[in-house]
């Protein structure tokens, strides 16, 4: 979790994804799940891949940043009560790692042990059955020591070795800690400015301090050198600090007076410390405490050796004296042997022994004063013992209730947490099938009209003053029906379609509808754009193209299609509640209509008020003269040849590097350049998407207006308005509704017209 929270904070989401990938590792992690090592490891040797930074490095951010997640994660106070130094601080480490696997169980924690040096520096050894993230160590002691004791350390390695424990193999590292005062800025200038004033003051107090009392205060010293890792400090800061503030008497250094004898008897004391033992240099046992007795009975034979009855469970070291006082600041926790247990042991788990261990100098023994390893009531059951076997004095009798209590909480927090990733993942699933919908409404209706749908909006009609509208249909589609099984005519429709569907991407036009074999498009709607007839006519183009790799699947042979086109004002509405349909009513759509129905097999045909829009545009367009159109009279139009200033492959929307060697370079022009963007129209088939493997690359159009197509926009807009004639005048002209409107102009419907 930590190591997910720095990437994601230093180098953002998408480099934690593409890590987490790489690693092959979940999402989202559990605070109560415990999780192999691998996954640790496999992720910081692919972040140290990804951000190109060595191992080293990579793991002494971590150990910073893991400090600081874990104070942000709520041990911050627990931290801080470890030590009034830094020496104590990593001497509870084992301590901390010993309480916290009350909760967490499968914990498996490092072990540290400090060493002092003469010269103030320390030795830290580390041990840990994970190799290779000794690195994260001078991360977090680096961190710890700045925050809480406000000094910088140095950390090297000066011993790497791998040491055989009773677990097996551990790696064991030493390293070198020397330290260096960090004084706050207000100090350091109060010692460099007034350095003069605090000699006389200091000879001041000297003067006044009787010899025997300046003694007290150089002793205190030592003992305070002692207590942490040495600091530097001068003798003023040493008096001022143990001076009482407000009062200005010394404090005395405490002198700790012991009897000359011991008052207690042996008796009373194996029955206060119930659980302790103390034995010599080769294990022998030479007193116990009255409960550990009762459970071990073999240890009321004194001179007994304490190995064969218990083994050491933590710290992981040979059970031989000299191991022992080597982790003398350690908590020693002790397992009985089951074989030498009584039989009414035999079945039940193994009881455990926590505490410290004391050398006495005098008498050459260790005396080992400990309490009961249980962690709740049922372990306290499952050892057949009751709260009465513990010490009054224990706090093993409180931390069992306490701990007990804990443990149903972190249970019902696991639970919830569990819940929470559970919902998380609905949510994300949820919010993925919600992005399906929507680009599979949005395949149905205009974004901005499916929005006021979903909303429950009501959504208005829109004119559009000038738009181009394309119709397509195949050529002899009726004799093709006649001669096929129905699932051919699918297949050659769903074949085209999926074609033409990919062209609207690349082109950016609106797929109105289709009806059997009649494909209609529009450009300008539902957004307008100045460039609506540029685009309706490359996408002409490319439909032609589309349509030579479409077979007959009576001849065999390539489909034919017509194509008209032509451009005009329309009204734009949803008709309907169920499966609404985004339509387009106006004589235009009429016109349009009649250029496909009168158009040529593989010709683009054109009104004359597309050709228009097109005649300064870069396209060869030839004239076709006059024709008759049904219910329209002679009509002037022109046939769409190509589009002289781009390729096929811009048509198409295929990359650059499918180039053939016959076709055109590529020539600048204003209106068409190209670029990658991701299709709506993806192929729904499984086999037409193993065909289109090749990204769909989109024609981009500068739709910024010009002089020229400002001029043209007034020519077009005039001639718009001689072509609908008095069937839309009139209606202005008579300030009839717009319901009104849509009702007059149903008849010109391209379903009615056919």
């Amino acid at each position: 979790m930590c190591l997910k929270s720095l990437v994601v904070e230093k180098y953002g989401e998408e480099t934690w994804e593409k890590l987490r990938l790489q690693a092959g590792v979940q999402d989202s992690f559990l605070t109560f799940e415990v999780y192999k090592d691998e996954i640790t490891m496999q992720l910081v040797d692919k972040a140290c891949k990804v951000l190109g930074v060595p191992a080293d490095i990579v793991l002494r951010e971590f150990g910073k940043y893991f400090f600081e997640f874990c104070k942000r994660s709520g041990y911050d106070h627990m931290l801080r009560t470890l030590g009034g130094n830094l020496y104590e601080f990593i001497e509870n480490l084992d301590a901390l790692h010993s309480y916290l696997s009350l909760s967490y169980q499968e914990m498996n924690a490092p072990s540290f042990r400090v060493e002092k040096n003469e010269d103030g520096s320390m030795h830290l050894h580390y041990y840990s059955d994970r190799r290779g993230l000794c690195h994260i160590v001078p991360g977090i002691i680096g961190a710890a020591a700045l925050d809480f004791f406000n000094i910088e350390i140095s950390m090297k390695i000066v011993n790497q070795t791998e040491e055989e424990e009773r677990t097996g193999k551990k790696e064991h590292i030493v390293f070198l800690v020397t330290q260096n005062p960090l004084f706050p800025h207000k100090e350091r200038n109060e010692f460099s400015s007034s350095s003069q004033c605090l000699v006389d003051t200091e000879k001041q107090i000297e003067n006044q301090l009787n010899k025997e009392d300046l003694e007290k205060v150089k002793n205190a010293n030592g003992d305070r050198g002692n207590s942490v890792c040495p600091v530097k400090k001068s003798h003023w800061k040493t008096l001022r600090g143990i001076i009482t503030l407000g009062k200005g008497k010394l404090l005395r250094g405490f002198d700790p007076v012991y009897p000359k004898s011991l008052w207690i008897d042996t008796k009373t004391f194996c029955n206060g410390l119930p659980f302790h033992m103390v034995f010599d240099k080769e294990l022998k046992v030479k007193q116990a405490g009255v409960s550990i007795q009762k459970i071990v009975p073999g240890l009321q034979t004194m001179g007994i050796c304490l190995d064969q009855y218990f083994r050491i469970v933590h710290p992981e070291v040979p059970f031989t004296i000299s191991s022992i006082q080597k982790f003398i600041n350690s908590q020693f926790v002790f397992q009985t042997r089951r074989e030498m247990m009584p039989e009414s042991w035999k079945e039940r788990p193994m009881l455990e022994l926590r505490g410290q261990m004391m050398w006495m100098e005098s008498l050459q023994c260790m005396l080992y004063l400990c309490s009961p390893l249980l962690r709740t009531l049922h372990e306290l059951e499952e050892r057949q013992m009751h709260i009465a076997d513990i010490a009054p004095h224990d706090v093993t009798r409180d931390l069992i209730l306490l701990n007990q209590q804990r443990l149903a909480e972190m249970e019902l927090s696991s639970q919830l947490e569990r819940k929470k990733e559970e919902l998380r993942i609905l949510s994300k699933h949820l919010e993925e099938e919600k992005k399906k919908t929507e680009a599979l409404l949005y395949a149905m209706l205009p974004q901005h009209v499916a929005n006021q749908l979903k909303e429950g909006k009501r959504v208005e009609a829109g004119e559009f003053k000038e738009c181009t509208i394309l119709f397509s249909d195949v050529v002899t589609f009726t004799n093709i029906c006649a001669q096929c099984e129905p699932i051919q005519i699918v297949l050659m429709l769903n074949s085209m379609y999926l074609r033409f569907d990919r062209l609207t991407t690349v082109h950016d036009v609106y797929k109105v509808e289709t009806i059997g074999d009649a494909y209609m498009v529009v450009g300008g709607v539902p957004v307008p754009v100045p460039t609506h007839a540029e685009r309706v006519a490359n996408f002409a183009l490319g439909m032609i193209m589309a349509a030579k790799g479409v077979q007959n699947p009576v001849s065999g042979n390539p489909i034919q299609i017509r194509v008209g086109i032509h451009t005009g004002p329309v009204l734009a509405g949803v008709v309907g509640e169920k499966m609404p349909r985004y339509c387009l009513f106006g004589d235009t759509v009429n016109i349009a209509s009649r250029m496909e129905s009168h158009g040529v097999p593989s010709k683009i045909h054109l009104s004359s008020s597309a050709y228009q829009c097109l005649k300064y545009k870069n396209f060869e367009i030839t004239e076709r003269g006059e024709i008759e159109v049904k219910g329209k009279g002679k009509m002037h139009t022109y046939f769409l040849i190509r589009n002289k200033s781009a390729t096929e492959n811009e048509i198409m929307g295929r990359p650059m590097k499918d180039l053939d060697s016959g076709h055109e370079s590529v020539q600048s022009f204003p209106e068409c350049k190209t670029e990658t963007v991701p299709s709506s129209h993806q192929p729904a088939t499984q086999t037409q998407q193993k065909k289109d493997q090749t990204p769909t690359i989109a024609m981009k159009y500068v739709d910024g207006p010009t002089d020229a197509q400002n001029s043209l926009k007034r020519r077009n807009q005039t001639k718009a308005g001689d072509l609908t004639g008095s069937y839309l005048v009139t209606s202005h002209k008579h300030h009839r509704t717009r319901e009104q409107l849509r009702l007059n102009l149903a008849s010109s419907l391209y379903s009615s017209s056919k």
